[in-house]
């Protein structure tokens, strides 16, 4: 009876561990993308004395740590569950942030901005072994949309507040407050979340599990291919624009740095709003007999295409349409990014293999993060305008509706061991 009610407990507070979920995405965005602001300040640059080449590998540093411990961390959440691992990552990147506040050199700089990105390597892994466990089909596109909603809002929000504390006080200050206050979210996580972290004999049984689709059969999968290049291809854009938009507002459009904080907030909320609704959209259409990969596929290919329109926003003169074209090419992505997560990462996934699947996927969000920043900033010296790091991007998000078309298809999902898959599809019993 009392498993029965706790069960019961823990499926009525799925929705809200989800928003706890998109909370602490959001607040790992602010962090991870704080320092763009800080790029476009003047005196940051000055103090330590970067050239726009230097400015891009400081912008890729805490991806590279991020995607090198991608793949153990989803191997990690598959075996010893969600909520002390997150909890004990959480506060480490949020004290790494706040102390990057109190650096005077670019060396210690570095590793502050390392030490965030291997701690943030936790959050999507976790997350998705929760809504693994927790969400049917016809609400992954709900869930993930509500969850993306983070990662957007993150640099949207953190963006204005970390250029407004700047020009208020300080960037020093900036980094400790942001980092500091993040803190708070461990209160209610620590109070809603069950305690998952296995027992003696449930662990045996875990690891069974995690072992009936081991890492061999994800990379002999195309669709974990597919899912590769298309988190690559979309994750390069949206880096692009956390890490470079501020400066290209700024340098490029004449914008002030708080209007450019502005701007970049009206991107990141156009992308936030249109990924909740498109999967949405797709769980319903789901949800009325129509085949999920097609739904969710037919998403993924019209935001790509969408996404192209950022390059018209390179070639126009005016600064007004420029910013119109550069707030509408990352909304349509937004079509993109919660059905694409739900089909790469969940519907053509196993469930047992849900956080390593995960980790490897993130090896190449990350990379993309650490190549547009680098790239872009390569192609700024080499041009001496952002009209080549924006023709990359066009680029790139072809390659991803290509990909989604070609790779993406149900046949070709990766196997499961069948000789442990018995013992991988029995329910664990709650650890409360």
């Amino acid at each position: 009876m009392n498993t029965v009610r706790s069960n019961h407990a823990i499926r009525e507070n799925r929705w809200g561990v989800l928003i706890l979920l998109a909370l602490g995405l959001l607040i790992a965005f602010v962090d991870r993308t704080s320092l763009s602001a800080a790029l476009a300040d003047k005196g940051f640059v000055r103090q330590f004395a970067l050239t726009s080449t230097e400015r891009g590998w400081l912008n890729s540093a805490v991806f590279w740590s991020y995607g090198l411990v991608q793949m153990p961390m989803g191997w990690i959440v598959d075996r010893y569950g969600v909520k002390w691992p997150y909890t004990i990552c959480f506060a480490l990147w949020c004290v790494a942030a706040a102390a990057t506040g109190a650096v005077t050199t670019l060396g210690a700089l570095i590793v502050m901005r390392l030490l965030i990105g291997l701690a943030e390597a936790i959050v999507v892994p976790a997350t998705y072994r929760y809504l693994a466990d927790h969400f049917e089909e016809t609400l992954k596109g709900t869930a993930l949309g509500i969850y993306s909603i983070g990662g957007k809002m993150g640099p949207a929000l953190g963006a204005p507040i970390a250029a407004w504390m700047i020009v208020a006080y300080s960037w020093k200050v900036m980094f400790v407050a942001t980092g500091l206050i993040g803190l708070v979210w461990l209160v209610p996580w620590l109070r809603m979340v069950r305690n998952d972290y296995p027992s003696r004999e449930q662990l045996a049984l875990v690891k069974r599990r995690a072992s009936s689709v081991p890492l061999a059969n994800l990379l002999a999968s195309p669709v974990v291919w597919g899912g590769l290049v298309n988190n690559f291809c979309y994750s390069y854009f949206a880096f692009y624009c956390m890490t470079w938009m501020p400066a290209y507002l700024v340098e490029q459009r004449g914008l002030s740095l708080e209007r450019s904080g502005v701007y970049t907030f009206f991107s990141f909320a156009g992308i936030a709003i249109v990924a909740a609704f498109a999967g949405w959209a797709a769980d319903r259409m789901i949800a009325r007999g129509h085949d999920a990969v097609r739904v969710r596929k037919a998403f993924i290919v019209a935001g790509f295409i969408g996404g192209t329109t950022v390059l018209f926003g390179a070639y126009t003169r005016s600064a007004e349409l420029a910013l119109v074209w550069n707030v509408l090419s990352l909304s349509l992505l937004g079509l993109v990014t919660a059905n694409n997560l739900a089909l790469c990462k969940l519907t053509l996934i196993p469930k047992q293999a849900v956080g390593l699947n995960t980790g490897l996927q993130q090896v190449a969000t990350s990379l993309a993060g650490g190549v547009s920043a680098s790239l872009s900033g390569w192609l700024l010296d080499l041009g001496g305008d952002y009209t080549w790091p924006i023709m990359a991007i066009f680029v790139f998000l072809l390659l991803g509706a290509t990909s989604t078309l070609v790779l993406l298809q149900r046949k070709w999902a990766p196997k499961v061991n069948e000789a442990m898959a018995i013992e991988a599809d029995t329910p664990l019993a709650p650890k409360i």
